[in-house]
This record gives C-alpha cells, sequence and structure tokens, in this order.
C-alpha cells in the first residue's frame, strides 16, 4: 500500500509541475519570437536610442544651456580641472556618432522630422560653440584633453561635411579652424593621441590651411609603424588589449588618410591598407557579440560602451564588410547590444544624462580621465543610421550573428588570420 501511495503521488506531482514547464518553454520560444523584428522596427528603435542618448548634449548647446545644465560626474567626486574639458567632450563625440544619420537628406517621414530638427539644433550648437559671447563657448585653448576631442569633432565635419561644415557662416568657419591651429602649443601621450593630431592637422589641410607636416608624418607613420597585424594596431609601443582599436586607431587612421589623400599627402594605396586592416577588425568586433546581445567589459575605458563597435559600424556604413558577414547580421547583432545597453534607463540619470559606468552606475569601472562628456563616445555605434532606409542593412530579414550561430550549434565560417 505504501508502494502506491508513493507512485500515486509522485504521479500527481509530475502531472502538476509538467504543464508548468510546458508553458514556461513556451514562453521562453514566445519572448525568443517578440524579439525577431524587421529592419524597419530595428531601425526605428536605433533612431529613439539615438536620440535618448544625444539629445540633451546636443538641445542644451542649442539654448546655451550645456554648461548649466550637464552634470560633472567624476571618479573622485569633484568637477575641478574637469568643468574645463568635459563639454568639448560630449559635444565632439556625440556629433562623430550621429554626423552621418544627419548627412541623410530631409523627407516627410517621422525619422526624417526628427533628423532635421536634430540637424537644425547642431547648427545652432556649433555657432554657439565658438562664438565669445555665448554661455557655451567651448574649451580649445586650456589643458591636453581638448586634442582628443577636437578630433572627433573633426570627425563629424568629415563624415557629414554638406550638413554640418559647410551651412556654418564663415566667421564660424575661422572660428573652428583658429581653435583648432590653437590646439599645436600643447603635445598628449605618445600612443593612439598622435591620430588626433594627425586628424585634425588633415582637416586644416583640406581647408586650404597650413598644416604642421610634422604632426601629420608622425601620426602616418607612427600608427603604421605600431601595427601589430590581423587588424590589430599596438596603442604605443606595446599592445594593450581594449577597444582602443574601435574607440580611435582604425577609424582615425582611415579618416586621416583618406583626408591626406584628396591633397595628395598619402597614396590609394595607404588608404586600402588601412581600410582592410579595418574591415579585418570588424570582423574581431562581430565576433566577440554574445548570442544574448553581451559582450566582455575589458580594458580602458568601458565606460565608453558601445563605442567598442565603431570599426564595425563604420565598416557597415561604408558598405565594405565582408561577403561572409551579411549585413541584417551586423543590424540586428548591435539591436541586441543596444537594447541591453539603451531600452532601460540604468546608463541613465534622472535628466537623461549618461552616468559613469558599463551597464549601469558603476563609477568605479571609471578611470582618471573620464566624466560625464566622455561618456558621450558611446553614439559611435550608431554610424549605419547613416545608411537610407532601403539599404539592405535595414531591409533584410533579420539574420543572426556569428557567436549566435556558433552556440546553437549551426554552421559558421572558420575564422582565420591575414598577413597585411
Amino acid at each position: 500500500m505504501k508502494q502506491l501511495n508513493y507512485w500515486a503521488v509522485l504521479f500527481i506531482v509530475a502531472a502538476l509541475l509538467l504543464p508548468a514547464a510546458s508553458m514556461q518553454a513556451k514562453n521562453k520560444k514566445e519572448k525568443a519570437k517578440q524579439e525577431v523584428t524587421t529592419g524597419a522596427q530595428d531601425r526605428e528603435q536605433w533612431v529613439k536610442w539615438l536620440w535618448k542618448i544625444s539629445y540633451p548634449v546636443i538641445h542644451n548647446l542649442a539654448e546655451g544651456t550645456l554648461h548649466r545644465n550637464m552634470p560633472i560626474e567624476t571618479p573622485n567626486g569633484k568637477p575641478d580641472g574637469y568643468d574645463e574639458i568635459t563639454h568639448l567632450e560630449a559635444v565632439g563625440r556625440t556629433l562623430a556618432g550621429v554626423a552621418p544619420w544627419l548627412a541623410l537628406p530631409d523627407d516627410d517621414t517621422e525619422e526624417g522630422k526628427l533628423r532635421k530638427q536634430m540637424r537644425e539644433e547642431v547648427l545652432k550648437g556649433l555657432k554657439n560653440a565658438v562664438d565669445p559671447e555665448s554661455p557655451d563657448r567651448l574649451n580649445f585653448t586650456k589643458q591636453a584633453q581638448p586634442i582628443v576631442d577636437a578630433a572627433y569633432l573633426v570627425h563629424a565635419f568629415l563624415r557629414a561635411p554638406k550638413a554640418l561644415w559647410e551651412p556654418l557662416d564663415e566667421v564660424t568657419k575661422q572660428r573652428y579652424i583658429d581653435s583648432f591651429k590653437a590646439l599645436r602649443d600643447r603635445t598628449g601621450a605618445y600612443n593612439n593621441w598622435l591620430l588626433f593630431t594627425g586628424l585634425t592637422e588633415a582637416f586644416l589641410l583640406q581647408q586650404g590651411e597650413q598644416a604642421d607636416p610634422f604632426r601629420i608624418n608622425i601620426a602616418k607613420f607612427k600608427i603604421k609603424e605600431w601595427y601589430a597585424g590581423d587588424g590589430w594596431y599596438k596603442d604605443g609601443s606595446k599592445f594593450s588589449m581594449d577597444y582602443y582599436n574601435s574607440y580611435v586607431l582604425n577609424p582615425m587612421m582611415v579618416a586621416m588618410l583618406e583626408t591626406l589623400a584628396t591633397k595628395k599627402r598619402a597614396s590609394q594605396k595607404e588608404c586600402e591598407e588601412a581600410l582592410r586592416r579595418m574591415v579585418r577588425h570588424a570582423e574581431f568586433c562581430e565576433r566577440i557579440i554574445g548570442s544574448d546581445g553581451t559582450y566582455p567589459a575589458f580594458g580602458r575605458s568601458v565606460t565608453y560602451r558601445t563605442a567598442a563597435f565603431q570599426s564595425l559600424a563604420d565598416v557597415a556604413l561604408r558598405e565594405k564588410l565582408p561577403e561572409f558577414i551579411k549585413p541584417a547580421q551586423v543590424r540586428c547583432a548591435l539591436t541586441a547590444v543596444h537594447r541591453n545597453m539603451y531600452e532601460g534607463n540604468q546608463n541613465f540619470d534622472e535628466n537623461g544624462w549618461l552616468v559613469l559606468g558599463f551597464n549601469g552606475h558603476q563609477p568605479e569601472v571609471a578611470d582618471g580621465y573620464t566624466s560625464t562628456g566622455s561618456l558621450y563616445m558611446a553614439t559611435l555605434s550608431f554610424l549605419p543610421l547613416g545608411l537610407s532606409a532601403d539599404n539592405p542593412f535595414w531591409t533584410d530579414a533579420p539574420a543572426d550573428w556569428t557567436t549566435k550561430k556558433a552556440w546553437a550549434g549551426e554552421k559558421i565560417r572558420k575564422d582565420y588570420k591575414v598577413e597585411y
């Protein structure tokens, strides 16, 4: 009798648990199914997330209230010194990421209206940023840090010249040129910083100014000398395992050489070589995105968040992805990353400003040179918004990315090394 009671109880428990387990499995499948979105839906979300990140910077600069309203969060809790540099950081880094999107032509869609509004505010803000009478005049003359963020601003001008540079009045343009020249009385670190001076001088050369040939040459030849192989550059004489190959080294090397090439100061061969290296690095960027849209938080400056994917985003924008990496898989991978980072409010304060951290308020991971403005490099993963809505990047059917396929036991491409 005891034996029968035991099996009866076991049967009843199983009968109760199996439907619950079945329902749980069904819910998981439904959730997974719901996360498969179209390219149009993905684009709508990207616009929403980019707006969420960048609007506080852009709107306040346009209104002359950036210095007044932007918080200055620092690792040591003190704004002293950072208050001279953090605002240019926020502006340069934000614009470097939003520039390709703002370069698209106007249209009557909801996205087009938002884009036009943002472009108009950016142009208004750019004028304020160098107006001696503006409360939001940005600092280019104190400390070394402006060398860095002037270069991000230059990168924005290079990515969207017709939208962001050419519409500026001549007085404002000259003020920027003078501001960039004023950086020459300082030097920075002997590493990726060489590219900041090189890119800025290349832009001055493009604008018909007398550029500093030494700054250009040392940037060009040292970065080439520091190439480690397989799409990775050393950051100075030693290799650093971090995301600076995306933050700076690959994208700015390509941009600098392309700009120099317009003045015959770099060859087409050099440009193509640098681009091939960035394409190879982009392959690694795509592979480090986990099947759940997460990626490892290693190395310096992880507070720059999704700027870790600038190389991949830049290559996608240029439509130079290798044939075995489909645009849709990059779109879906980056959508998953962006959703994890920006769908919630864990990375924003109550007023919508980014906070120190990787995915949440984690000031303990911030480097000593980091403050609120530094964080706006996060916009650099949104470069493919510069592709029109009818581009295959946005119209192709959803596709799994490499790691997602690998962990599902699906067929994937074997990785390799390159010699260039």
